[in-house]
């Protein structure tokens, strides 16, 4: 890692869904988050709805076995989290089902008090 580079936290099973992703899928989000962690925004990065403020951002691959998004946060100073990977199933529209809605939402919670938990290490230094 670059000595500028934040470190990639990984919240829930998002490192194990990606893990289980396609190859090239897999090569796509590392290289978006690795550009993330740089300070930096990937060309198919962008804000996910619904969470204003947040600094929450979701990469959209297609690829010949469906569509698939990884969401991150680059919200707090002490790391890049990725919060949710997933296969898009829902039929309805282009929208993300509120079901992985309510993962990313939680998962953001939980990076947050990660976040907090850093910050805190290193004020105590």
């Amino acid at each position: 890692m670059e000595p500028d580079a934040k470190p990639l936290i990984w919240v829930g099973s998002s490192k194990k869904d990606l893990c289980a992703l396609p190859d090239d899928v897999r090569r796509f989000f590392g290289h978006a988050l690795d550009i993330a962690q740089r300070g930096n925004h990937h060309r198919a990065a962008k804000a996910l709805r619904g969470f204003t403020g947040a600094g929450v951002l979701e990469v959209v691959e297609d690829a010949a076995g469906g569509t698939y998004r990884a969401v991150y946060t680059v919200r707090y100073r002490e790391a890049v989290f990725v919060l949710h990977c997933f296969q898009k199933k829902s039929k309805c529209g282009i929208g993300t089902p509120s079901e992985e809605m309510d993962i990313v939402r939680a998962r953001l919670k939980v990076a947050e008090n990660l976040a907090k938990e850093l910050q805190n290490e290193k004020t105590y230094r």
